[in-house]
């Protein structure tokens, strides 16, 4: 299993960015339809970009980002369970997978034209993911506890 290890880990880390890259977009999106009229071209043109960047990169990408980060956690010797770190940076994770799961319900929502929230709550929101991201790689590069 060691000499699987860089492979787990390279692999994690190109399915991290391709999920984030998602992540990061699709709430710009959201902006940008927020500020269309329902059922115009361009409407539909953001639907279909949201879509497919859901369907194609996001969803795959966080699929594997957990089925690759999840290798690396079961291998011996890679983490120190002990360390309090890698305990936040786990919740951190799991908030990154609850933001997924909401931009998947906002998708829905502008899919079939029932999104309710103004541009100013994706503009917030769009923060979110980066906060994450920032606390996430702090704590795996510095492990401060």
């Amino acid at each position: 299993m060691a000499e699987m290890y860089p492979w787990f880990k390279a692999l994690h880390i190109i399915s991290v960015i391709s999920w984030m890259a998602g992540l990061l977009y699709l709430p710009r999106l959201f902006i940008n339809h927020t500020q269309v009229a329902v059922g115009s071209e361009a409407s539909e043109m953001l639907k279909g970009m949201e879509r497919r960047l859901m369907k194609i990169i996001m969803r795959p990408a966080s699929v594997a980002t957990f089925i690759f980060g999840g290798a690396l956690l079961s291998m011996p010797g890679v983490v120190d369970w002990s360390m309090g770190w890698i305990w936040l940076k786990l919740a951190f994770v799991l908030g990154l997978g609850a933001t997924h799961g909401m931009m998947e319900k906002w998708q829905k929502d502008f899919a079939n034209d029932r999104n309710a929230r103004p541009a100013k709550f994706f503009r917030i929101m769009n923060e979110v993911p980066t906060l994450l991201m920032i606390f996430i790689v702090l704590l795996v590069v510095a492990k401060p506890f």
